[in-house]
């Protein structure tokens, strides 16, 4: 097939125009009740992320007098180091930019580590957004629980295709493209669906093998607990940029 025109520019993988889509979801939460957080190792397998307050220790903003969390959780998701060569995906495939500061790998289990409160407050006050360090008690633990469950997704897709064989699939890099339709995504916005509220594009290594995915991000349904819950649809599938993604496409298709 031809290559998908879904593959982005690079980026930074936590886009700041990314960071404004999530606070936008989370604000639609907090009418209603103070900011909260969602504890981490919450289970996202229904679609719907329930939020209880906890408090963490701080320090105070170079930015603002509000306190914010300078901790930084370490995901479940390996992390292919930059020193092993992989194989491209797709002819004039670029890989989307990291940014170590940010982003980064524990030392111990090689895992990606996500930002703190402040990385996630800091990094949009140098792009002139206009963040309210408050919202970070909310949207960065919502970011990193659906950023797991889009991994769960990238590992159902995965299983079974060989990466068994060199210890499972391994995160290589990962850009957010809030404002940048899938082809998917168009075509349903035309149908009368609501767009996604925003996109990644995630680069998996298979045993020196890149796989290239997109994940659309949706609004799901108040489910009747307004206020106390925020729900999300995850569209995760590999782009049809390549043979094996086509391929894996198909099979999904018919079942196998």
């Amino acid at each position: 097939m031809a290559s998908d025109p879904e593959q982005p520019p690079q980026a930074c993988p936590v886009d700041h125009k990314t960071r404004e889509a999530w606070l936008e979801k989370a604000r639609a939460t907090q009418a209603a009740q103070p900011p909260a957080a969602i504890p981490t190792g919450e289970s996202c397998e229904s679609g719907s992320i329930d939020q209880s307050t906890a408090s963490k220790p701080s320090v105070l903003s170079k930015f603002t007098r509000f306190s914010l969390d300078t901790s930084r959780e370490v995901s479940t998701i390996p992390r292919a180091q930059p020193s092993a060569p992989v194989a491209s995906a797709a002819a004039g495939s670029h890989s989307p930019a990291n940014n170590e500061q940010e982003s980064g790998s524990d030392a111990k289990s090689g895992n990606w580590i996500y930002p703190s409160e402040q990385m996630f407050f800091d990094a949009m006050k140098r792009k002139n957004y206009d963040p309210q360090a408050p919202d970070m008690k909310s949207i960065v633990p919502i970011h990193n629980a659906v950023n797991e469950k889009a991994w769960q997704e990238i590992k159902a897709w995965e299983k079974g295709r060989g990466s068994e064989a060199c210890g499972g699939p391994r995160l290589v890099s990962f850009s957010g493209q809030a404002t940048a339709l899938t082809p998917r995504a168009r075509f349903n916005s035309l149908l009368g669906y609501q767009p996604p509220f925003d996109r990644h594009d995630w680069i998996v290594d298979r045993c020196g093998q890149q796989i290239e995915y997109v994940i659309d991000f949706y609004s799901g349904r108040d489910e009747g607990k307004s206020g106390k819950s925020l729900n999300f649809y995850l569209d995760v599938r590999p782009k049809l940029n390549s043979v094996e993604g086509c391929r894996m496409r198909v099979m999904k298709f018919f079942g196998l």
